[in-house]
């Protein structure tokens, strides 16, 4: 008996250790982050930096405005969210409600697989695949633009809308949607009006966890995105070539001399992006927490 309690508290202690090295582990990488970006602000204000509208790190003027890529990561995200969403539910639906359930289950695999893909092979695959079709396709210059970055961030982003979005179509209680074939509803009749409902704030979280995915993405975007630290104009921005915050970040940080001030604005995006994507999972993880049925 005495062997199982120590074997227990062993256990016990050694879960709340890796839970407190946890938190220990985010406290230093925001510490890390915040030190050195805040440092920017001696010789930049702060206002210049969330409000100026040209990025020339390396001018003899030099102006680290942050709207150029705080844009382009916007109009990326957008788009992709756009190309995902109607996707990766309408795909989670056909797979939780309507497939066979050997269709369902040769299918789950493949998108399994399909989040496994290495960034930088989905970003090669759109520089020689995609770019050329939407270059010819619109008569541009180049077909990097925030158009093929949007694409392509749909894409890798759709295994997570799909698969939080399927385990919350099927965790719909079974008395919801007989009791609705039961009352004269058809099978589609009851997938909009009763189990999408049911599950749409589960649904919710896997968007707000798939723009996570997709903002934090920074090698794909590097390949077909363009790289131009430009604000881009609404709706043709979609056709122009952008930069986003997270390839602004690789495509500099190893050639600037450490401690510039060029060096502590690199921070400062990379803490600006750190509060973006932090605040974008408080957000999904408070609406899992209200992802509960109640059946009367």
């Amino acid at each position: 008996m005495l062997s199982r309690n120590y074997k227990e508290k062993t256990i016990e202690w050694t879960l709340f250790s890796v839970s407190v090295l946890t938190v220990v582990i985010l406290f230093l990488i925001c510490l890390f982050l915040f030190r050195d970006g805040l440092l920017l602000f001696k010789d930049t204000s702060l206002m210049d930096f969330l409000t100026g509208k040209f990025w020339y790190p390396t001018s003899i003027n030099r102006q680290f405005g942050l709207l150029p890529l705080f844009f382009g990561s916007l109009i990326v995200t957008a788009g992709a969210i756009i190309f995902a969403v109607p996707l990766g539910v309408a795909a989670a639906i056909y797979i939780s409600e309507i497939a066979d359930p050997r269709i369902a289950d040769f299918l789950k695999p493949f998108i399994e697989i399909l989040a496994g893909i290495p960034s930088v092979v989905f970003g090669f695959f759109g520089l020689v695949i995609l770019v050329p079709i939407i270059q010819d396709s619109f008569s541009l210059p180049t077909g990097q633009t925030a158009l093929t970055g949007s694409i392509m961030l749909g894409i890798m982003a759709l295994p997570t809308i799909i698969t939080i979005s399927e385990d919350a179509i099927s965790s719909v209680p079974g008395t919801l949607e007989q009791g609705s074939l039961a009352l004269g509803a058809t099978k589609w009749q009851t997938i909009y009006k009763v189990i999408v409902p049911a599950a749409l704030s589960g649904i919710s979280a896997a968007v707000m966890l798939g723009i996570g995915r997709a903002i934090g993405e920074t090698m794909t975007l590097m390949m077909v995105t363009g790289n131009t630290a430009v604000i881009p104009s609404f709706p043709e921005g979609f056709l122009a070539s952008v930069r986003t915050m997270t390839a602004t970040i690789a495509l500099e940080m190893g050639e600037v001399p450490q401690g510039s001030t060029h060096f502590h604005a690199l921070f400062a995006v990379g803490s600006v992006l750190f509060i973006i994507t932090f605040l974008i999972n408080l957000i999904a993880d408070s609406i899992k927490k209200r992802y509960r049925f109640k059946v009367d």
